[in-house]
């Protein structure tokens, strides 16, 4: 299965899998990175399709730049726009999970017309009140001079002790041990930036945009993650196009936590490559 990365914009983007149909862009969430997918999630998804999993600005292979105007939801929705027209695509099914979803979903009211499906795991559209936003702008300004202060390794020991992450302290030590790796390797400056200019804070509220947003949508959250459980309910409700599936025994990062069960929800809910795509690559 080919696979190559290449850098787009300033962003990382991990390619897997051929064709010209339409393609899967993932897009990961704070601290996270395109290999912080869950086992053999995005070799599954290039059975299908192929498979643009992306470094957000700050995170992975993306680390570098710390130029704060670089670390605004419209940029980085611009960006990841930019990947797909210098690729040749029209459009891809977007995969965002929490910080990802929430940039899907800007992507969703700013540019529909480049998405085709849309996957939103544990995500969220933002804060609906203007005080609860300046709250967590405030909140957000504090772990970035955490991060600051502290330094990379301690921020990312003090985030995944967070109550929202007790779920995976159950998977095996090796798993735990690459993924806290991987975030090792984000750039703690820029990573600052990142919950200053994206933070839930930061953007504006998509709720009101929800009942304009036509594309199929499909809402993942893990059982043993009530609070975006219901929000996913919330959400649901207010979208013309989606269905909500709540995966058992899984918290909020339910790609990593039970990968499997992701894949089989996912792909039972993206179509496979078109017929005629599949005979362009035979070909």
């Amino acid at each position: 299965m080919a696979e190559r990365s290449t850098t787009n914009g300033g962003l990382r983007v991990r390619t897997i899998g051929e064709g010209k149909g339409v393609p899967v862009l993932l897009v990961h969430g704070f601290t996270g990175s395109a290999e912080g997918w869950g086992e053999g999630i995005l070799e599954g998804l290039a059975d299908r399709r192929q498979v643009l999993a992306v470094d957000l600005p700050g995170h992975g292979e993306s680390a570098g730049d710390r130029d704060p105007e670089r670390f605004t939801m419209d940029r980085v929705v611009a960006d990841l726009v930019a990947v797909l027209e210098d690729r040749g695509f029209e459009k891809a099914d977007w995969v965002g999970y929490s910080m990802g979803g929430r940039i899907a979903v800007a992507a969703a009211v700013s540019h529909p017309e480049r998405i085709q499906r849309l996957v939103l795991e544990s995500a969220s559209p933002g804060l609906r009140a203007e005080d609860a936003r300046a709250r967590r702008r405030r909140q957000d300004d504090l772990l970035a001079r955490r991060i600051e202060a502290q330094g990379i390794e301690a921020f990312v020991d003090y985030w995944m002790a967070q109550p929202l992450f007790a779920t995976q302290r159950r998977l095996p030590p090796a798993v735990l041990g690459d993924s806290r790796r991987r975030r090792l390797r984000n750039d703690p400056l820029a990573l600052a930036h990142v919950l200053r200019g994206m933070g839930t804070g930061s953007q504006p509220s998509y709720w009101a945009s929800l009942p304009k947003i036509e594309i199929p949508t499909l809402l993942l959250t893990g059982q043993l993650d009530p609070r975006y459980t219901r929000n996913a309910q919330e959400m649901a409700a207010l979208l013309p196009d989606a269905r909500h599936v709540v995966v058992p025994d899984a918290g909020h990062t339910v790609h990593l936590e039970l990968p499997r069960a992701w894949l089989r929800v996912v792909t039972d809910f993206l179509p496979p490559l078109e017929p005629e795509a599949e005979a362009e690559v035979a070909g």
